[in-house]
């Protein structure tokens, strides 16, 4: 009799799970990654609510699905050359229950409204998961900062600002950097809100020390990514040292993955960028990542130069780095970078814990390898969740008129991402002692919004 009750509650859960997916399927038939994000959650999610009368009622699953304001704007501004360029800016203000709006802005000429629903969507359930009073949304525009000059790229930003400044604000929307925009870019859109509203207010997140930002805030999610995998390893009684490690990207969550890896007595053997990867079978070292932070973060150069200065290392051109063997793989470049077939090369290469530092970097065919195989594997929204836990340290301190050390930074980041872990172990965990993070996540991530939204009623 239980089997057979057991056998009509999977059924059931496995009716509402498809006939959800098929809906948003129908209303969001163009954009493929928010589906993707979507499916990720509901698959883990929609079994709970089943158990949950208060959820279903409140169609929570429905509108959490749905932006709360999704903003359009052209962004028009003049080249070095007099010439007129348009571009197109969005903000996408996914959900305010528990605090103002938060999340990047991303300029790149990837950015669509389905990319950036898709990081919105995420960004709920990573917010909700910090503890801290943030809602969830993304933005930014196809704009590529690359290969522009400083003076183009500061009047680009002053009109994305022009319009954008309209829909911010301190207690309303708090943008923060993502890809393609780093300080000098918050820089440039922060100088503008000032202007337009004339208040200096923590409007944005990511700014410069000396105005405003936070210590450690350029570290904070490479640094909280490895805190994460580090404490999947001591539930099951093992640490860092000694590990090898593979790490994809170059950039800030790369550089700061590898450097705390160090710290804890790991091998980093490789970086990438968008044209290939090197593989270093000596180690990137503290000496060899400070070359690699000039190459990227000031020369804005490619990885392979890498190897002309380091001969015992080896470039592997159009290549990810997942064929190399490694203990450890941390995802830090770009979503959907690492797929089925690139998981069970990881998989075969004794791989036992990943964690993603980027932005839904693993596919869900990946993930179904990873968790077939009992690797130990870590989604975005719970690992990757240190860069916005402490945007929202930048934002309490803008609110005090403070400024914390790095160190109290770097343990107010530390506990949060403790907690994130005990987050995910308490509503993952599955038979005897394991653990699946992807299931704990979500839920976790979704139970603090949900009970937001029914205690504020219908909004």
């Amino acid at each position: 009799m239980e089997m057979t009750e057991a056998k009509s509650k999977q059924k059931d859960n496995g009716t509402l799970f498809s006939q959800f997916m098929e809906n948003v399927r129908s209303k969001n038939e163009h954009e493929a990654k928010f589906i993707q994000a979507v499916s990720e959650v509901v698959e883990y999610v929609a079994p709970f609510i089943q158990e949950k009368d208060y959820y279903q009622n409140e169609s929570i699953l429905q509108r959490i699905i749905e932006p709360e304001r999704t903003v359009i704007f052209r962004v028009p501004w003049i080249g070095d050359d007099g010439k007129f360029h348009v571009n197109r800016g969005f903000r996408v203000e996914m959900n305010s229950a528990i605090g103002p709006y938060k999340g990047g802005l991303r300029f790149h000429p990837s950015v669509n409204l389905d990319a950036l629903k898709f990081l919105a969507f995420e960004q709920i359930f990573k917010n909700s998961l910090t503890g801290l009073p943030m809602g969830a949304g993304k933005g930014g525009s196809d704009f590529d900062p690359k290969g522009k000059s400083d003076n183009e790229v500061m009047r680009f930003c002053q009109s994305f600002m022009s319009e954008l400044f309209r829909h911010i604000g301190a207690n309303t929307d708090v943008p923060a950097g993502d890809i393609g925009v780093g300080g000098r870019e918050i820089g440039y859109l922060f100088g503008q809100y000032k202007r337009l509203k004339n208040e200096f207010t923590g409007v944005l997140t990511g700014k410069g020390v000396d105005w405003g930002g936070s210590l450690i805030r350029p570290e904070a999610t490479g640094y909280g990514c490895v805190y994460f995998a580090d404490f999947m390893l001591h539930r099951i009684g093992d640490n860092f040292r000694n590990k090898s490690v593979v790490i994809s990207g170059s950039g800030n969550v790369a550089q700061y993955a590898a450097e705390k890896s160090i710290h804890l007595g790991a091998k980093v053997i490789t970086l990438s960028d968008s044209s290939g990867y090197i593989h270093d079978p000596d180690g990137v070292d503290e000496d060899k990542l400070d070359f690699v932070k000039e190459l990227k973060n000031v020369k804005r150069g490619r990885i392979k130069e890498y190897t002309r200065k380091y001969s015992n290392s080896k470039y592997f051109e159009g290549e990810n780095p997942w064929s190399q063997k490694c203990d450890i793989a941390l995802p830090c470049a770009i979503e959907n970078e690492l797929n089925k077939n690139d998981a069970k090369d990881l998989i075969s290469n004794g791989c036992k814990i990943v964690a993603e530092g980027a932005n839904m970097p693993v596919t869900l065919e990946g993930i179904e390898a990873f968790l077939e195989a009992n690797v130990i594997y870590a989604p975005g929204k719970a690992s990757n969740a240190g860069g916005v836990a402490v945007s929202g340290l930048e934002m309490s301190q803008n609110s005090m008129r403070v400024n914390w050390s790095k160190d109290e930074v770097d343990k107010r980041l530390h506990d949060i991402m403790l907690q994130i872990h005990n987050i995910c172990v308490k509503y993952g965990k599955e038979s005897g002692d394991t653990v699946n993070y992807v299931k704990g996540a979500n839920i976790g991530g979704f139970v603090r919004v949900a009970d937001a939204m029914i205690a504020q009623g219908l909004v």
